[in-house]
């Protein structure tokens, strides 16, 4: 797998295998850290509770701004800092999570751990970095050491059962993508938008919406063109996807249509990694503030 824009600084791309220039899975976890973040640092067997999200930029020396991936205040007052990594972690990698560290302890005045998230299928990741007389380390979660298999089948069980899920097992599913097991990526993802839709009476339109996205932008990152379409298609009754199917409606042109839908896929990215949920929620359901966004982003 390549690596996917390091630096944090955004693009665009199309949809498919091809479209690794866009950090589609750092996105997908951002804002599945934003809208679950109390089951998230368990999930990763960080301990702690956490009191409220914590800012993710910091300007250092006002000339360059260090960008997390996500911060969390602990109730203890110290920070947990996460970065997601889809590839095997680099000593530059590693050099880059010790500054973010050391300026966010500096300017906060608070003790921070790293703790990466990483879904790389590399088995020995490097978690030291030995510069002079320092040794620093982070914590490391290998998504690839869960079974994506047994999740699904887990909950699919319960619901079964006519039990509603929870948020922390809500959140496992938005992450199975990026766990191992056999199911492949495009099963796992449609499951997954067929275990959200039955929860819609518990989780609301707005929360189902976030979550949806979030395994959308998975989608976008794993799955080929014609799967992706599959999924578009499954989608045709939600909320999200009666955005998605609007804007890739051209008649008569296919160009047109695979334009469309580059657009609405940019602009699904750019509200998601925002947070801005409530208006990604009212452009499915309103075409002219769908317009309005796209000129405001250019789109």
């Amino acid at each position: 797998m390549e690596k996917e824009m390091r630096g944090k600084t955004g693009g665009q791309s199309t949809p498919g295998a091809g479209a690794k220039s866009y950090p589609w899975e750092d996105r997908a976890l951002k804002a599945a850290a934003q809208l679950m973040g109390e089951e998230l640092l368990p999930l990763l067997g960080v301990e702690g509770k956490v009191e409220r999200t914590a800012p993710t930029e910091q300007v250092f020396l006002e000339v360059k701004d260090l960008l997390a991936d996500f911060n969390f205040e602990m109730e203890d007052g110290s920070w947990r800092h996460l970065e997601f990594e889809s590839d095997s972690i680099t000593k530059k990698d590693l050099r880059r999570f010790r500054a973010d560290e050391a300026v966010i302890s500096y300017q906060y005045e608070v003790d921070v751990v790293t703790c990466v998230l990483c879904s790389s299928a590399v088995k020995d990741l490097m978690r030291e970095l030995r510069q002079g007389e320092s040794i620093y380390r982070v914590r490391i979660v290998r998504m690839k050491d869960r079974d994506a298999d047994a999740v699904i089948r887990g909950l699919e069980g319960k619901q079964a059962a006519e039990h509603s899920l929870d948020r922390a097992e809500l959140l496992e599913l938005l992450l199975s993508p990026l766990m191992g097991g056999r199911m492949p990526q495009g099963e796992r993802i449609k499951k997954g938008f067929g275990l959200l839709e039955k929860e819609r009476e518990h989780l609301g339109e707005e929360e189902l919406i976030r979550m949806q996205s979030v395994l959308y932008a998975f989608a976008m990152k794993f799955l080929e063109k014609e799967e992706i379409g599959e999924i578009r298609r499954s989608l045709k009754m939600t909320l999200l996807g009666q955005m998605l199917m609007e804007d890739g409606r051209e008649e008569g042109r296919q160009e047109g249509r695979q334009e469309g839908e580059g657009r609405v896929n940019r602009l699904i990215l750019k509200l998601t990694a925002e947070k801005r949920y409530g208006d990604l929620e009212r452009a499915a359901k309103d075409r002219a503030f769908q317009e309005e966004l796209y000129e405001r982003y250019g789109l």
